[in-house]
């Protein structure tokens, strides 16, 4: 077997994390940072592993220091940082030499970057790396494109840093290019979809029933040992049990309402709409912390927009609520994954869906019980085709869509915004309807700009009777 050797570029969280654990697990890593004083801060903290970390003063003195064949890991942010590291590595390499974006690139930059790597005779990969700090630091889960010799060689790496489920390491080489960048992408999607439905019933406890964040701790609680165990709403309900040390206020209320975002989100949402695909639950997310970023306007509107038809007694039970979240993650890994089948056909990539769900069942931030369902659906072949369709998800959706639906309705009467799961819930009563209203759709565009439409009794492409002019 060959034995690579690991050069890290870009010693921020992320990167310090992942070095330590690199070397934690028995390989040296050459490191260069823009600011060398990092890679200082970073091995004094080291301990015994900093005999492990080795300093450079330049990319090229890293380059010289490391034997071949060299693999190269760069934790740079994305755009343009990761575009002049490349062209500062490109003529300091050697054939059999290995790039690594372990950043979260855009998936078609990583695609052009490959070729430009290849083309100069070495190997690319763009690895999607998921679990935050902790992840990368003790095992994070990681998606990997690029072919499969450049995957063979660092492949022992890998699977020595990366989260382990039960025996399975949770990496592998997902595709070509950047099918790696693109799982993670969604993946991130999905994120952003439960991130906001778990907000969402937190807002019902808080400002529909009063309660406080360490009176809804207990209930995130109880819900992360059924149905939703989950990373999730472990963290959740450790957050809302958390107090400030500087007030001994409760933490969450002394946090600003303000979401940030990094792109990713948005990311899978365009990548859906131009693959022709729905993404409403991560759409409504993205556009949540959007909203979100608007706190003047807001402040304003709170006094001015006073709504009419409020019922104040409108309430849902605890049930009711933990059915809404299980209804809503089966149907935002539902638009995940649809959107995955989508770019496989797209971009002729032979993903395996039940791998990519074995994958996040350890490391990443959407990890949860239930990808052990979906791998085994998935791994059945999907019979009729979707997810949702799928006999376990089909008896979980009947069994706990009620619950969304008296939640939504709930939350409407209260005047308590809940879009990611309404769109949820919207999608779901779209995907089971025969016949929609979409008939009226395709009269209106032929009505206004002769697009004909299809007939339900006869083959062809037709016009309405208004189509038809008297002289």
């Amino acid at each position: 077997m060959i034995q690579v050797s690991m050069g890290l570029i870009g010693v921020g969280t992320m990167g310090g994390a992942l070095a330590l654990n690199i070397a934690e697990n028995g390989t040296d890593v050459a490191l260069w940072n823009l600011d060398l004083l990092d890679i200082d801060a970073l091995i004094a903290s080291a301990g015994p592993l900093a005999q492990k970390l080795k300093k450079s003063d330049s990319i090229k003195a890293m380059v010289q220091a490391m034997p071949q064949p060299r693999a190269i890991i760069l934790l740079v942010p994305a755009g343009t940082p990761v575009d002049q590291t490349i062209d500062n590595l490109i003529p300091l390499l050697s054939s059999g030499d290995t790039i690594i974006d372990g950043g979260n690139s855009d998936f078609r930059d990583t695609v052009a970057r490959c070729r430009r790597v290849e083309a100069a005779g070495l190997a690319y990969l763009g690895i999607g790396i998921s679990g935050g700090a902790e992840g990368a630091r003790h095992g994070p889960s990681i998606m990997v494109g690029g072919t499969e010799a450049s995957y063979a060689i660092v492949e022992p790496v890998l699977q020595a840093i990366a989260a382990n489920f039960e025996g399975d390491p949770c990496v592998a080489r997902l595709g070509p290019d950047g099918a790696g960048h693109f799982v993670k992408t969604v993946h991130n999607g999905i994120e952003y979809a439960e991130m906001q439905m778990l907000a969402e019933v937190y807002g019902l406890l808080r400002d529909g029933e009063g309660r406080s964040g360490s009176e809804i701790a207990p209930v995130f609680r109880r819900w992360s040992r059924g149905p939703l165990e989950s990373y999730l709403v472990d963290i959740t309900a450790e957050v809302l049990a958390a107090k400030d040390p500087e007030t001994g206020e409760e933490m969450v209320d002394m946090i600003v309402d303000q979401a940030g975002q990094k792109g990713t989100g948005r990311w899978t949402v365009i990548e859906a709409i131009r693959m022709g695909q729905s993404a409403s639950i991560i759409e409504a997310a993205v556009g949540a912390r959007v909203l979100s970023s608007h706190k003047l306007t807001r402040q304003i509107a709170a006094p001015l927009l006073v709504p009419a038809g409020i019922d104040p007694i409108a309430k849902v039970s605890e049930q009711d609520m933990e059915s809404a979240l299980v209804t809503g993650r089966v149907l935002g890994y539902a638009q995940g994954f649809r959107i995955l089948e989508a770019a496989a056909v797209e971009f002729e990539w032979d993903l395996d869906y039940a791998r990519i769900a074995e994958v996040w069942r350890a490391g990443c931030i959407i990890r949860s019980a239930m990808l052990d369902d979906i791998a085994m659906a998935f791994r059945t072949d999907l019979p009729r085709g979707r997810l949702i369709l799928a006999d376990h998800f089909i008896k979980v959706l009947t069994q706990n869509v009620g619950g969304l639906r008296r939640v939504v309705a709930a939350a409407v009467l209260q005047g308590l915004p809940v879009p990611a799961l309404s769109s949820a819930l919207s999608w779901f009563d779209t995907i089971r309807q025969a016949r929609g209203t979409t008939d009226l759709i395709q009269a209106q565009r032929d009505f206004f700009g002769a697009h004909s439409f299809k007939r339900i009794d006869m083959d062809g492409d037709h016009h309405g009777p208004w189509m038809r002019k008297d002289g």
